[in-house]
């Protein structure tokens, strides 16, 4: 079993930057690719950007190729998800995932373990 806890989010004015931390715990051999998805309100929970176990295969949503970054520590199990030029439609509840295979995906259906979501809001 794997716990997931993200921290890191807030109110921002457009055009600001926000890094959003995800802690995973638990068995490490159960922690392959982390993914960051994000739930507008009103709006279906979408794909953000995926990291494999590895670190280099990375993946990002069109709407946020360029101004997002998605990094992670193995060592201490910990994602990351840099957001540069936020904009007011990137305001939502950011959810960290992993799964335990290593190779990453853009399928939230697809990610055995879920974080409990932190809210970003982008004012302009």
């Amino acid at each position: 079993q794997v716990q997931l806890v993200e921290s890191g989010g807030g109110s921002v004015q457009a055009g600001d930057s926000l890094t959003l931390s995800c802690a995973a715990s638990g068995r490490a051999d159960s922690i392959g690719a982390m993914a960051w998805f994000r739930q507008a309100p009103g709006k279906e929970r979408e794909f953000v950007a995926s990291i494999s176990w590895s670190g280099y295969g990375v993946k990002y949503a069109a709407s946020v190729e360029g101004r997002f970054t998605i990094t992670k520590r193995n060592v201490q199990n910990m994602a990351y998800l840099q957001m540069y030029n936020l904009k007011p439609e990137d305001t939502a509840v950011y959810y960290c995932a992993s799964r335990e295979f290593r190779a990453a995906s853009t399928i939230a259906g697809e990610y055995d373990y879920w974080g409990q979501g932190t809210l970003v809001t982008v004012s302009s």
